[in-house]
């Protein structure tokens, strides 16, 4: 195994690799302490919560990376973090911790029982291609709206991949990140003396049991995970032409759930943002080296988890529009490609459109994302007008 890894290791892995942490922790990292923070925890104990994510992420996304040699990429549920962030009046950590070992439980039995695996099944790839591209298409926007907060910054950053595009596309974005860094240093806007190291302090909560909260809290974090976050991190795999066995991979995060849900690990999932920028041509040309970019993450993620207390200094030190631009640049081509393969089909052109379209929304309805909506009306698109499609009417 090792032989092999050391075989298919490339440079271009391993900066994929970083921005796949970078981007995971930037993005939506100060929402996962402030959740913590809502439950009456100081910065030891949010570091916990975080700890346990990364920990957790990292362990299952390097084993599964190695075990089916292909990327993949774990996260936090994002909208499991706004909903606890959100405040929960009257709930105490011991009954919350409860409801996460209850979504979790949910989990793991959506994967044994196949279910999940039934669904995903069903979903045309058209749909799950137009899927991801509604869900990367505003990471796209961002890079070119903070242009008009950071133009040097942004317009370098864009420069040096267009130069790599052309010149060396393995390491395009290994180009991006050198002329972000440089170029914010160089206009000090690089804040290199908030970085301090400091380990992961451990927090274990013993759950209470409490029906209305797990009716309350569990239920709602488990639907918006699996609706959210599995439902198109699924997507990017099978739009990158990976085909992870699907049941499999929803036990392995059921059961990691459950074991950091008492250290504050609400909710891990399958990764979708991230796991475009590893899955891309980006990490590499060949395909079936890719994992590679799994396995660095998943070793960085463990290394973060370790030292959680470290990662709101060492992040900070970077500007906001340098991470949106990072993100953005690294997902053009995913996106493109998406789009290409969602209307290639005309059988599916009308359904995938509208699937994009309302991913690339955002809407929000009855607490669930547009991820579930986006397929939903997708797919029932295609019920509706698939036959009249398939036999050439126009």
């Amino acid at each position: 195994m090792m032989t092999q890894l050391k075989k298919d290791f490339s440079l271009s892995a391993v900066v994929a690799g970083f921005i796949v942490l970078l981007v995971g922790i930037t993005s939506s990292g100060v929402l996962v302490f402030q959740a913590a923070r809502s439950f009456g925890l100081d910065a030891q104990g949010a570091s916990s919560w975080l700890g346990s994510l990364c920990l957790g992420m990292g362990l299952v996304g390097l084993v599964l990376s190695l075990r089916y040699r292909m990327p993949v990429l774990l996260a936090w549920s994002t909208p499991g973090a706004a909903l606890l962030a959100g405040g929960l009046a009257g709930v105490s950590l011991a009954e919350v911790t409860g409801a996460f070992l209850f979504s979790a439980f949910l989990i793991f039995v959506s994967g044994i029982t196949g279910l999940f695996e039934k669904i995903m099944n069903r979903i045309p790839m058209g749909l799950a291609s137009a899927l991801l591209g509604g869900i990367l298409l505003k990471f796209c926007l961002e890079t070119f709206r903070s242009i008009k907060a950071q133009p040097l910054l942004v317009g370098t950053m864009l420069l040096a991949y267009l130069a790599g595009k052309k010149w060396k596309p393995r390491l395009t974005m290994l180009f991006v990140l050198l002329a972000g860094i440089i170029t914010a240093a160089a206009i000090g806007e690089l804040q290199s003396a908030q970085i301090e190291l400091a380990p992961t302090t451990w927090s274990f909560v013993s759950p209470v049991w409490s029906w209305s909260v797990l009716l309350s809290v569990g239920v709602p974090l488990f639907v918006v995970t699996m609706a959210s976050q599995n439902l198109p991190g699924f997507a990017v795999m099978r739009a990158n032409g990976f085909h992870a066995p699907v049941s499999t991979l929803m036990s392995w995060t059921g059961v990691m759930n459950l074991l950091t849900a008492c250290f504050g690990g609400f909710a891990i999932n399958l990764a979708a943002i991230t796991a475009a920028i590893a899955m891309g041509s980006e990490s590499h040309q060949d395909r079936d080296k890719r994992y590679v970019a799994g396995v660095v993450s998943g070793v960085l993620y463990i290394i973060v988890g370790l030292m959680a207390g470290s990662v709101t200094s060492l992040f900070a030190a970077f500007p906001s529009e340098m991470v949106i631009a990072i993100a953005g640049l690294a997902l053009l081509s995913t996106t493109a490609n998406c789009l290409q393969s969602a209307l290639e089909d005309a059988r599916h052109k009308e359904a995938a459109f509208i699937t994009f379209a309302v991913a690339a929304s955002g809407v929000s309805l009855l607490g669930v994302g547009s991820a579930f909506w986006a397929i939903t009306a997708g797919a029932l698109t295609q019920f509706l007008l698939g036959e009249r499609k398939s036999n050439g009417a126009g």
